[in-house]
């Protein structure tokens, strides 16, 4: 077995230092001790290698005398990088700038028009100032392919082109990662939604449009060719899933019926994956609250052996936007803290 060498172990031990200084805001010295198990002399070193590299600063003090390198409470340089999480539809782009803290510093919204190349270049630029944006996630309708990170299909969104993602990287300079809406709404309700603490559940996003997503062990499941969700395409009685609910929608049809077509598509992720949860989001979904999810449960029973929850959703706002700042996040963090 081979022995961590020790600018592995720095490496290691800066990192739980700055996922601490995530979690729970500004640390002492003595509480990073006790929060890591760490000596004296390791946290005193890595206390002054991440001040040396611009990653955090002393941001006050603390204990009874205020005195002393043991009194500095130390916090992350929240400007050492920014994000943008970006939700396109069909009539408006969404976008919001957080920093490396996860806190928002500014947001915008604009309606579709013209080229997306430049709508996405300008809104981001809007919404940015002179913030230098480290990475870009966008979330948009369609399937998007593991292989090359382009959407294949897009049809809710006018103007979309092949090549497009490419363009927008080369347009921006910045990591840029594209992915379905629906898979990014899931994000956060497994962060910070009604899926909290589930390692496997299905996402079913009535809004707009109809789609699924689905979390398994913890992790999103695109499938092999990004198609996974896709709950749309599905045939009841010789009819699309995606008009049945839109056609419920449009039409205003009472609770019951409306449950009765959701637990339809969710039957078929119940009865071939087991979920144990299913998440109602997406304006309609979520607008229908604890009792819709009462009703598509009973439904479920009727139709499926596998007992399962279903939960409205509880992010708050836009949950694609927030999912898409969650990941950029996640990639930003991996890049600036190693």
């Amino acid at each position: 077995m081979k022995t961590a060498t020790p600018a592995m172990a720095r490496a290691i031990n800066d990192r739980l230092a700055l996922d601490l200084l995530l979690e729970r805001g500004p640390l002492s010295a003595p509480q990073l001790r006790e929060l890591t198990g760490l000596s004296r002399p390791t946290v005193s070193d890595l206390i002054e290698r991440l001040t040396q590299s611009g990653l955090i600063e002393v941001t006050g003090e603390s204990g009874e005398d205020r005195r002393g390198p043991n009194a500095r409470v130390y916090g992350l340089v929240a400007g050492r990088a920014h994000v943008a999480g970006v939700d396109l539809r069909r009539e408006t782009i969404s976008v919001v700038i957080a920093d490396i803290t996860g806190r928002v510093v500014a947001r915008t919204s604009r309606a579709v028009t013209g080229d997306l190349v430049d709508l996405v270049a300008g809104t981001l630029a809007e919404a940015a100032g002179d913030r230098v944006i480290d990475n870009v996630v966008v979330g948009a309708p369609g399937l998007v392919t593991p292989r090359d990170g382009e959407l294949v299909t897009a049809n809710d969104v006018p103007g979309w082109r092949a090549g497009l993602v490419t363009a927008w990287r080369e347009r921006l300079g910045s990591p840029l990662v594209l992915e379905n809406e629906v898979n990014l709404a899931a994000i956060a309700e497994l962060r910070t939604g009604a899926a909290q603490g589930a390692e496997d559940f299905v996402l079913m996003w009535v809004g707009d449009g109809v789609g699924a997503a689905v979390v398994l062990g913890g992790r999103l499941r695109r499938g092999a060719s990004g198609g996974a969700g896709e709950v749309g395409f599905l045939q009841v009685d010789g009819t699309a899933f995606c008009s049945l609910v839109t056609e419920s929608v449009a039409r205003g049809l009472d609770r019951a019926e409306f449950a009765a077509r959701i637990a339809q598509g969710a039957f078929a992720f119940v009865t071939l994956l087991d979920p144990g949860l299913v998440v109602l989001g997406g304006e309609a979904g979520q607008a229908g609250g604890d009792e819709l999810a009462a009703e598509v449960a009973a439904r479920l029973r009727e139709l499926a052996p596998a007992p399962t929850e279903v939960r409205a959703s509880t992010v708050e706002g836009n949950a694609v936007l927030q999912g898409a700042v969650l990941t950029a996040l996640d990639l930003a963090r991996d890049h600036v803290f190693g």
